[in-house]
């Protein structure tokens, strides 16, 4: 008997209409944190990755093609299309 394990998907796409989005803007849109406190205590403990390095501004510019990472989660930054 064959057994397959598919890892869950803990991605979520962020689209965006602008030619960036600020790091903790990016959070609270994607319903990942609640406020902007929120979103800067994560981002100072060191817990939120930008495209595999640990980011610690949370004014950084995210632009589509970024991966933003914070614990499984991943939220792919994509331009939204018109």
């Amino acid at each position: 008997m064959k057994v397959t394990v598919k890892k869950k998907d803990n991605s979520i796409p962020v689209s965006i209409s602008t030619e960036y989005i600020k790091l903790q803007d990016a959070m609270k849109f994607a319903n990942i944190v609640y406020s902007g406190g929120e979103a800067k205590q994560l981002i100072l403990e060191e817990q939120v990755k930008v495209n595999g390095e640990v980011c610690t501004m949370r004014g950084k510019k995210i632009r589509p093609g970024d991966v933003v990472a914070i614990d499984d989660l991943e939220l792919h930054v994509v331009a939204e299309e018109m």
